[in-house]
């Protein structure tokens, strides 16, 4: 068993943290860790970038938008990722099932019975066919002929309803705001028949392990949002298939070389926006923060904030000042020079990223 010290090494290198490992895209970032947490459009665009060489803003809307290689919708536990585009099907096919079964008593109190979420799936579809790509403010509006009211939960709650019916997805910024498209006009025939029932729940599983191990079966539960039941029964396919190893509780790839746990001669120092995958890909959190410094980083109401880590563990908070031209950064004590240097260099990198004339 691995001591928490090596297992954030190991962990953040599985993510492109630490131990130089960086991709050279954003598609080849998305396809390491599979998904990025996407709730924040500039958090997941951050996301991104700290796994990649050099990667740009615009470099990352490229691959949104016209290379159309990677895509944001809601996925895992029913909320917004960034996952490579010809896995959309399958995963949401997979997922959304228990997304929606676990959303009805919601619907129940909007008033979106079966027939009004019918309708508006129909609507939804006749108008991003007619006139999208559109907004929320936009697709809400066409919703009022439905009775809808505009203020309140249930434009959301339909515009996603439709998203996991597998009738629109996000498509591309207009003036830095989302917009929502026909997930068969955005991809028309990525992905579409890859994987299904168990198969599709074994890739999964897989997947995850990849981009996070080592890792428990547990941790796959509470990253995808399926039930235990479901994750023993994918570990169990992957165990009689010869695809993962087992390393006490915790699972990685069958043949994957660990990579080394010496302390390395100069520290990769990251910054990972808030609600990054490192900080919720697990069902604890002692192996991304250090017991004493948890309250920091998770300080209450759902809150997740934006951190620094060196060559895995967390070493700091941080928050962008005005106009994102600069950087707050606030350390849980003291750090070497050296970290101190990489936290530097990073604070110019974000700078760059989010005002590239700055």
């Amino acid at each position: 068993m691995h001591d928490h010290e090596s297992l954030r090494r190991l962990r953040a290198h599985a993510q492109a943290l630490a131990g130089t490992a960086r991709e050279a895209s954003a598609e080849a970032v998305v396809r390491r860790v599979f998904a990025i947490q996407a709730q924040d459009a500039t958090a997941a665009d951050l996301g991104i970038r700290v796994r990649g060489w050099d990667i740009t803003a615009q470099a990352i809307r490229t691959a949104y938008e016209d290379e159309r290689s990677i895509v944001r919708n809601w996925y895992m536990r029913g909320t917004l990722h960034t996952i490579p585009s010809d896995d959309a099907r399958w995963v949401l096919r997979l997922l959304s099932p228990r997304i929606l079964a676990a959303t009805s008593r919601r619907y129940q109190q909007l008033g979106l019975n079966d027939d009004l979420r019918q309708r508006a799936d129909h609507l939804i579809r006749r108008d991003l066919a007619a006139h999208g790509p559109l907004t929320r403010a936009e697709l809400t509006e066409h919703l009022t002929t439905l009775g809808i009211p505009p203020d309140g939960q249930a434009p959301f709650h339909l515009i996603r309803h439709a998203a996991l019916t597998g009738i629109l997805c996000h498509g591309p910024q207009r003036a830095g705001e989302a917009t929502y498209v026909l997930l068969d006009d955005w991809l028309p025939t990525t992905g579409r028949f890859r994987w299904e029932g168990d198969d599709a729940l074994a890739e999964l599983a897989r997947r995850y392990i990849a981009a996070h191990a080592h890792a428990a079966l547990e941790d796959f539960a509470a990253w995808s949002g399926l039930p235990v039941t479901w994750a023993r029964r994918a570990w169990r396919m992957l165990a009689e298939s010869g695809a993962i190893t087992e390393y006490g509780a915790l699972t990685m790839l069958a043949g994957r070389v660990e990579e080394p746990t010496g302390t390395p001669d100069t520290p990769d120092v990251r910054m990972l926006p808030a609600y990054d995958n490192y900080l919720v890909g697990y069902r604890t959190r002692e192996a991304s923060v250090p017991p004493l410094h948890q309250a920091s980083v998770w300080p209450g109401g759902g809150i997740i904030r934006s951190t620094v880590i060196a060559d895995g563990p967390a070493v700091a908070t941080w928050t962008r000042g005005s106009g994102s031209r600069s950087i707050q950064v606030d350390v849980f004590e003291p750090v070497p020079p050296q970290i101190e240097q990489g936290i530097d260099m990073e604070e110019e990198a974000v700078v760059r990223f989010l005002q590239p004339t700055a």
